[in-house]
């Protein structure tokens, strides 16, 4: 649950950004697609520690 939500959050992240930045639809899905990946597995790392510590 927490590696979706940090895949969303990315996507809206990058692509508030590239849009801030004056990014056409290209950029804009570019920066979405990297800022899910790295929030995703941010996310999936924070997942397994919680895990570990919490079993």
């Amino acid at each position: 649950m927490i590696v979706i939500a940090g895949v969303l959050l990315g996507a809206a992240f990058g692509a508030v950004l590239a849009k801030k930045n004056g990014g056409k639809a290209a950029d804009i899905a570019q920066y979405a697609a990297a800022s899910a990946m790295a929030f995703g597995i941010v996310a999936m790392i924070a997942t397994v520690l919680i895990d570990r510590i919490a079993g």
